[in-house]
């Protein structure tokens, strides 16, 4: 596989935090004083404008690790699908030119955890996540589409994010 250009990193953290951004409202509904998440795709969003993957952009993604963690841990699994979105979008910067499938966690996963948000946030109704799925897919330039043919399809297995992951794959090849 070849390498990455910087120019096509930053496309594909700025579609995966354009992918999380909206599931912000979920975790900041019921952590409004949290501000890991939004820090993390600030974080993407700053490198997908030009900024450096610097050691403050894998910080937030830890932070907002941290964050889905304890979420998580409080019972609130929409906040806590909505953080591993945002920690998403900034791990995004660091995707690999390895060609394997679970890279492709990097250039989906953002999309696939804002959509679990918003179906956990909807009841479990899986049309909501579907739904976030499409408008993911309609996100998805070029650049970005281009990026994810150079890897296997999306890996088997991770639950409902790992299908939705999938979905998206499918939906973008």
């Amino acid at each position: 596989m070849d390498d990455l250009t910087r120019s096509e990193l930053r496309e594909v953290a700025g579609y995966a935090a354009a992918c999380a951004g909206p599931a912000l409202e979920i975790f900041e509904r019921v952590r409004p004083d949290d501000r890991r998440p939004r820090a993390a795709i600030d974080a993407a969003l700053a490198f997908a404008r030009g900024g450096e993957r610097t050691k403050a952009l894998r910080d937030c993604a830890w932070a907002a690790q941290r964050a889905a963690q304890e979420t998580r841990d409080a019972g609130l699994a929409a906040a806590s699908d909505a953080a591993r979105a945002a920690l998403a979008a900034a791990g995004a910067a660091y995707l690999h030119p390895l060609a394997k499938a679970t890279q492709v966690k990097h250039i989906l996963g953002a999309a696939a955890h804002a959509a679990r948000a918003f179906e956990l946030d909807a009841d479990g109704d899986p049309a909501v996540g579907a739904g976030h799925i499409a408008q993911a897919r309609l996100l998805a330039d070029p650049v970005v589409v281009d990026v994810l043919g150079r890897y296997p399809l999306a890996p088997p297995g991770g639950g409902r994010v790992g299908e939705l992951i999938r979905r998206l794959d499918a939906s973008l090849r």
